[in-house]
């Protein structure tokens, strides 16, 4: 059960290392493999505000049950209103209606800052995340074959995307 969503503080980032480094150690939903330790999280955090797209986190009497958070698709001006999600749940908020309470608030924030377009990646061995994306309004709109890599094994990476405008 969400109790509310909010932009993240410093206070948040154990919170958040605590949903991350779980996934990048144990799953395929993130190709990453660099557990986050606090430092490394302050300083994303301070990056994503100085482009100004800042971390939301969701909260439960427990503590933060998930978090989510948007930056340029690719480099330079012309994609400078495309921008690429990445949302992380907590085993315990799974299934809860927290990915989606997240996700619509991601938007809102994006749409207030004139994001045009969102777009997701997900591991082609994570039907979960696509349905999830899909269930929120994205379209599923490219498979690109064996461009990740982790655990000695490629992977294909699922592209969705939601037109915000």
């Amino acid at each position: 059960m969400v109790v509310e969503i909010r932009e993240a503080t410093d206070a948040d980032l154990p919170g958040i290392a605590a949903i991350w480094n779980p996934i990048i150690r144990d799953s395929v939903a993130t190709f990453t493999t660099a557990e986050k330790s606090i430092d490394d999280l302050r300083a994303w955090r301070a990056e994503r505000l100085a482009n100004d797209h800042p971390i939301l986190v969701a909260r439960d009497a427990e503590g933060i049950t998930g978090f989510a958070v948007y930056f340029q698709f690719r480099g330079g001006p012309g994609y400078a209103h495309t921008m690429e999600l990445t949302i992380h749940l907590a085993k315990r908020a799974r299934g809860q209606g927290t990915g989606r309470a997240l996700m619509a608030a991601l938007e809102e924030v994006a749409r207030a800052r004139g994001v045009h377009s969102l777009w997701g990646g997900c591991s082609g061995e994570n039907p979960g995340a696509v349905a999830f994306h899909e269930r929120c309004g994205f379209t599923r709109v490219a498979t690109l074959p064996q461009v990740g890599r982790k655990y000695g094994r490629w992977f294909d990476l699922v592209l969705v995307q939601k037109i915000l405008a």
